[in-house]
């Protein structure tokens, strides 16, 4: 792993090529088929590494180049789900979605993940992240017609994790990340499993293991939830101090432009954290002193060998200039207080020079 301070990392998708999939859209259909489709997910992916790699992103990620969304791509090669069947449920409390039905047992045929996270090793020297979707939250994303118990189902999805977890770190991965959006709605349902269905996900594994809890991508739906939240969002009140206690090694979660006082980070004290610098509800893009400045309030609840500069969440739904620049200013700002912090300008690091969006 990595021993840059302050080193930075997304937490999930970036946009992807119009060549790939329509710009702007989540869920978007791929727009080519067979061997070629195959070949653009790994041109698309060598594009996204290329592009945190020249703009001051540590951690490389894959920018979910080969994958169309962060929770069903996973869903749709297991067994026991069928997606022809589809009924409309509450996702996170809050929009109906359209979503397949668990109809059997669920069980992982294959790897799912593994091949393309191989092709992302070997394209790169750096420190890489994978991210799965957390237990909670693929229960959250289906309607069980089998198991007709949240928590059960929770449960095998998380054996069935594990086991794609343990041959990502096998093919090389150093971070696995579980998207946990639901850990911010759900409580009880944290409290009586989740963070335990999440350990459950993690065990035996090597690689460090993060979570991550978000306000979800900037969509309408999501916004005016926010809307609703108040003037303080203490939703993390929640998750923080079980997950302090959990055999999870780095907490992620957002903070520019949200209301989330940055004071609760205290709770996590001991965890690493990966704190959003990167507003992912706003096609503003952020100064590279405005990130320095939040990354520099947060020091005063964690230590800065724990601090990961991160974005608040996926940023697919951006255009990609919007999208590139704001890693520029993730890289640039993490840079300007990495100097602060030791003194001297970090020369191997490309965040000190600026790059063009």
């Amino acid at each position: 792993m990595t021993h840059t301070l302050l080193p930075t990392s997304i937490v999930g998708s970036l946009p992807k090529p119009s060549w790939l999939a329509a710009p702007e859209t989540l869920w978007a259909p791929w727009s080519l088929q067979g061997d070629a489709l195959v070949e653009g997910k790994q041109d698309a992916l060598r594009i996204a590494v290329h592009e945190q790699t020249r703009r001051g992103i540590d951690i490389v990620s894959d920018g979910e180049q080969t994958r169309q969304h962060f929770v069903t791509t996973f869903i749709e090669n297991l067994s026991g789900v069928d997606f022809e069947r589809r009924e409309t449920v509450r996702i996170r409390d809050r929009y109906d979605a359209s979503v397949p039905t668990v109809v059997g047992a669920v069980g992982r045929e294959r790897p799912v993940f593994v091949e393309d996270a191989a092709f992302l090793r070997s394209t790169t020297d750096a420190p890489i992240k994978w991210a799965l979707p957390g237990p909670m939250t693929m229960v959250d994303t289906l309607f069980d017609a089998h198991y007709r118990s949240r928590e059960q189902l929770a449960w095998e999805f998380a054996g069935l994790l594990n086991q794609e977890a343990r041959e990502l770190e096998a093919a090389g991965v150093d971070i696995i990340q579980f998207d946990e959006p639901a850990f911010n709605v759900f409580f009880d349902e944290v409290k009586d499993w989740g963070v335990a269905a999440l350990e459950r996900a993690v065990e035996g594994l090597s690689a460090q293991t993060a979570v991550h809890i978000c306000y979800g991508y900037g969509i309408k739906a999501n916004t005016d939830w926010k809307a609703t939240l108040g003037s303080q969002w203490r939703q993390y009140e929640e998750s923080f101090p079980l997950l302090q206690r959990s055999a999870i090694d780095i907490v992620s979660l957002e903070s520019q432009n949200s209301h989330v006082p940055m004071d609760l980070i205290e709770i996590l004290r001991g965890k690493k954290v990966m704190l959003g610098a990167i507003d992912v509800a706003n096609h503003a893009i952020e100064t590279p002193d405005e990130v320095a400045d939040t990354l520099r309030k947060a020091l005063q609840f964690v230590d800065a060998e724990n601090l990961i500069p991160s974005t608040n969440c996926g940023l697919a739904p951006f255009p990609r200039d919007v999208a590139l620049a704001k890693l520029t200013a993730l890289g640039e700002g993490a840079a300007i207080l990495r100097d602060e912090l030791t003194g001297a300008a970090d020369t191997s690091a490309p965040a000190t020079t600026a790059v063009p969006a």
